[in-house]
């Protein structure tokens, strides 16, 4: 199976700087996709998820500031590493830009390996932010099992001690009667059971692909 490559979007209305852009990153064995303004950009993040995007400042329609604005404030698009290529060295300029939300600044004409530098510091932190992200979810998963299990296990020890009382007080005929219907609600409490013990204990959640596009939590 071929090693998947890191995504970067590269977003740039000046074409011989765009198409030098993604014949550098190409190269350098990243897969990437282009787009000539920001409103381009949010229509080719609908179907491309980069983990790096390099967006002009100065842009026609929606510039490289109000593009980061956008996607800073989308819990979507949020972790992306967005470095912002710009003309413009003031303090002044950087801070304007950091207060919106950018990661990184390089200011033109950009040197290659700098550049490159920049993208491979980015996505070291993009997977990091993912790899945070995913203990968080793992360790919320757990303890909302933990939670519903306790929860089904109350009810559920006050069934298995009402069945027991229902078989003390059948006479003989009325067991003998009932005793396959008294079988199969065992058979249930005990799956039951079993399930509210993998929820309390559970230690590695997984998500499993199930019918209808749905995804279910895997227990054992």
């Amino acid at each position: 199976m071929p090693e998947l490559k890191d995504k970067v979007l590269v977003v740039e209305d000046e074409k011989d700087t765009r198409f030098i852009l993604e014949k550098l990153l190409t190269r350098n064995n990243y897969e990437v996709a282009s787009a000539v303004n920001g409103e381009e950009a949010l229509e080719v993040l609908k179907s491309f998820n980069p983990k790096v995007i390099l967006a002009d400042w100065t842009m026609p329609i929606l510039d490289g500031l109000a593009l980061c604005n956008i996607l800073k404030s989308d819990e979507k698009f949020k972790t992306i590493y967005y470095i912002i290529l710009t003309a413009r060295s003031s303090l002044k300029d950087r801070i304007m830009g950091l207060d919106i939300g950018a990661d990184d600044f390089l200011v033109k004409p950009i040197e290659n390996q700098e550049l490159l530098a920049r993208i491979r510091s980015g996505i070291r932190i993009y997977n990091l932010q993912s790899e945070l992200r995913n203990i968080e979810h793992s360790k919320a998963v757990i303890e909302m099992a933990c939670t519903i299990g306790h929860k089904i296990n109350n009810p559920l020890s006050s069934l298995i001690l009402s069945i027991k009382s229902i078989e003390n007080e059948l006479t003989q005929v009325e067991a003998e009667k009932l005793a396959e219907d008294i079988k199969i609600i065992k058979e249930s409490i005990e799956r039951i059971s079993k399930f509210v013990q993998e929820l309390i204990h559970l230690q590695n959640p997984q998500m499993v692909d199930y019918i209808d596009e749905n995804r279910m939590l895997k227990t054992d």
